[in-house]
C-alpha cells in the first residue's frame, strides 16, 4: 500500500525551479538547509558557545527537519511497511554514529554510560512521549483510533524482551560486578539483540506484512498522493545520507556545550543523554503525530514502536562492537528507579493496546509518565 506516510507539503503542488525544470517534486528548503549545515560546520572553531551555539542549533533541526522530508519521500515511493522501515533505520544511523563519535572522542567515566542513558531515554521518549501525544491528539479530535492488535501485539512483545535483557539484567549478572556485562556477556546480548530485531524486521516486512498495514482510513489528497519519480526518489536518498551525516557532524560539535549547560544547572550527566535522544527522535515524532492527526494510528505506532526496536537491536550491538575493539567499557544496566519506570510505561502501553482501539485518557496517562520520568530526571 503506497501513500501511508503523511509527510509535510509532498502532496502540494511543486511550482519552485526544481520542478518546473526538471519535475524534481522537492521543496527547496530541504536541499538548502543540509548545505547552510555543512557551511556552519566548515567555519566552526573546535570549541563554540553562545550565539554561535544557537546558530548551530538552530540549523541542526533544520538539518533534521530535511532528513525526515527526505526520508518519506524515499518512504511513499516504497510503500508500507518498508517505508517506515526505513525512517526508523535513518534514525537510528544518526543515533549509533553520535553515541560512538562520542564514546571515541572522550574516553572517560561519563563515555561509558552514554549508550545506555540514550537507549533508555529513546525508549521512554518514544513509549511514552511520542505514543502519548499520538494517543492524545488522536482521542482529542475522532475520539477513538482502530490499529492492528497483532502488529502492535508482535511489535511490544519484542520491545519489552529486547529492553530487559539490554538494561535491566545487567544488574543481576555475577560475572562481572556491577550493572556491566562482561565481554561474553556482552557479544552474546548483542547478537540476541540482533536475532530479535531481525526476527521482527521478517515478520513485518515479509511474514505477516498485512498486520502492519494501516486500515483505510478517511480519503485526503495526501493519502493518494502519486509515489515520487525516480530521478526526486534518488535525489532524496542522496541528499537524506548527505544530511545525516551533517546531523552527526552538528550533535557532536554541539555536545560540549550541552554538557556545560547541563553541568551548570547542575542536573545529572543522564539528562544529556535525554536531550540527545529527543532531537535524533524528532523527525519520527514528527512523523507519528501527523499520521495521528490523519487518523492513521497503524502508521503512527509502526514508526514509534519499530524506531523504539531499532534504537536497541541496532545501537547495542553497534556499541558492542565498538567497545570490544576500543577497549571501552559500556555500562548498560539502569538504576531502581529507572527500571520502575521502564516496566511502568512497557505495562501502561501494553494494557492501552489490549483492547483494539485507544482514548485520549490512555495518551493522558502516557504523558504524565513521560512527565515522571522527565522531573526524577533532572531532580533524581
Amino acid at each position: 500500500m503506497r501513500g501511508s506516510l503523511i509527510f509535510l507539503f509532498y502532496a502540494m503542488p511543486n511550482k519552485n525551479l526544481l520542478y518546473r525544470k526538471w519535475n524534481i517534486s522537492l521543496p527547496l528548503w530541504t536541499l538548502i538547509c543540509p548545505i547552510i549545515g555543512a557551511c556552519f560546520l566548515a567555519i566552526a572553531g573546535e570549541n563554540v558557545g553562545g550565539w554561535f551555539a544557537a546558530i548551530l542549533g538552530i540549523s541542526l533541526i533544520s538539518v533534521v527537519l530535511s532528513a525526515v522530508h527526505l526520508a518519506e519521500v524515499v518512504a511513499h515511493k516504497v510503500g508500507e511497511p518498508y517505508g517506515t522501515l526505513i525512517l526508523a533505520l535513518a534514525i537510528t544511523v544518526i543515533e549509533v554514529s553520535l553515541i560512538v563519535s562520542m564514546m571515541l572522542t572522550n574516553k572517560d567515566a561519563g563515555s561509558a554510560t552514554l549508550a545506555r542513558d540514550t537507549v533508555f531515554a529513546a525508549i521512554m521518549l518514544i513509549n511514552t512521549g511520542i505514543i502519548g501525544i499520538c494517543l492524545l491528539w488522536g482521542g482529542y479530535l475522532f475520539k477513538e483510533q482502530a490499529y492492528i492488535k497483532q502488529g502492535v501485539s508482535a511489535a511490544l512483545m519484542t520491545l519489552t524482551a529486547i529492553s530487559v535483557l539490554t538494561l535491566v539484567l545487567p544488574n543481576y549478572t555475577t560475572t562481572t560486578p556491577g550493572p556491566v556485562y562482561s565481554s561474553s556477556q556482552l557479544v552474546f546480548v548483542a547478537i540476541i539483540s540482533l536475532v530479535l530485531y531481525g526476527g521482527f524486521v521478517s515478520v513485518q516486512t515479509v511474514r505477516h506484512r498485512d498486520y502492519f498495514l494501516p486500515e483505510d482510513a478517511p480519503a485526503d489528497e495526501n493519502h493518494h498522493a502519486a509515489p515520487p519519480s525516480g530521478l526526486t526518489t534518488f535525489i532524496s536518498l542522496t541528499v537524506l545520507v548527505i544530511s545525516l551525516a551533517v546531523v552527526v557532524l552538528l550533535s557532536k560539535k554541539l555536545s560540549p556545550t550541552i554538557e556545560g549547560i547541563v553541568m551548570d544547572l547542575g542536573a545529572p550527566k543522564s539528562l544529556v543523554g535525554v536531550i540527545i535522544a529527543a532531537v535524533i527522535l524528532m523527525p519520527e515524532g514528527l512523523a507519528a503525530i501527523r499520521a495521528a492527526r490523519k487518523n492513521r494510528l497503524q502508521t503512527s505506532l509502526n514508526l514509534a514502536l519499530g524506531s523504539a526496536l531499532a534504537s536497541i537491536g541496532l545501537t547495542i550491538p553497534a556499541v558492542a562492537v565498538v567497545a570490544h575493539f576500543a577497549g571501552l567499557q559500556v555500562t548498560l544496566g539502569i538504576d531502581t528507579k529507572s527500571t520502575l519506570l521502564l516496566l511502568l510505561s512497557l505495562f501502561t502501553i501494553s494494557i492501552s493496546f489490549n483492547a483494539g482501539r485507544t482514548n485520549i485518557q490512555q495518551g493522558i496517562v502516557l504523558l504524565v509518565i513521560l512527565a515522571t520520568y522527565l522531573f526524577t530526571t533532572i531532580v533524581p
